[in-house]
């Protein structure tokens, strides 16, 4: 028997996590609801969720410090659920590691569909590798290795942790080295036509791939602006 993907349900609002929990159990995914930052924190090594939903607005640890400790240790993807809709919270959110930004109220429809699109990009991020295509799953430039068979980066001799869709969108650019994409085709083939986003989520997470990668003398990650990005060699 396949076992149920789980999602852990952080909200303050039990009412709130009783209704997401209701749909989410619906659609056949296992669920377990918390109602603070420390017990979300506890629940990711014990219940080790597929998807965690992360409101902003909690007690004592709130979920802009649940986010940053998570993605010291786990790649789980994380949807912020907030009554905040201004760009900066969304912004501060996409670059503390989360995969999606909800505002409230929404649509229960809504939210399901994007906990699918999540759950499906994450499934497809890590395809078992084929011994015949391994080479077309790694690509080697001096002071770079980016393997999508085990989804390692390795810059400068040393192991970066890389969420999945920082290194999809780093190995997609390199994989069509000094072409240039626009921010639209990137959201399309990282993160899917289902995606519901705007093109904002492209440029948090170049500048989060930025930070964890030194430019080299023989590679770069180069902004064109106005249109999007490329990936140059040298």
């Amino acid at each position: 028997m396949v076992s149920k993907q789980k999602i852990l349900i952080v909200d303050d609002d039990e009412n709130i996590a009783d209704l997401i929990s209701l749909y989410l159990t619906k659609e056949c995914y296992e669920t377990k609801m918390v109602y603070n930052g420390e017990d979300a924190l506890t629940e990711v090594e014990q219940f080790k969720p597929d998807l965690i939903l992360l409101d902003l607005m909690l007690p004592g640890i709130d979920g802009y410090q649940v986010c940053r400790e998570v993605r010291k240790s786990h790649n789980t993807p994380i949807i912020m659920l907030s009554a905040k809709g201004e760009t900066f919270d969304k912004v501060l959110g996409l670059e503390l590691g989360a995969d999606d930004y909800l505002i409230k109220p929404f649509e229960t429809k809504e939210l399901v569909a994007r906990v699918k699109a999540v759950l499906r990009r994450t499934q497809s991020a890590a395809p078992a590798p084929v011994k015949e295509e391994k080479s077309s799953q790694i690509i080697e430039l001096p002071d770079l290795v980016i393997n999508m068979a085990n989804y390692s980066v390795i810059c400068f001799g040393k192991a970066l942790e890389m969420p999945p869709k920082e290194l999809e969108l780093l190995f997609f650019l390199a994989s069509s080295p000094n072409q240039v994409f626009t921010r639209e085709q990137l959201l399309d083939n990282i993160w899917g036509y289902e995606y519901i986003g705007d093109t904002r989520t492209v440029d948090v997470h170049i500048k989060r791939i930025r930070e964890k990668i030194k430019e080299s003398p023989h590679w770069a990650l180069d902004t064109v602006w106005g249109i999007g990005y490329k990936f140059v060699t040298k």
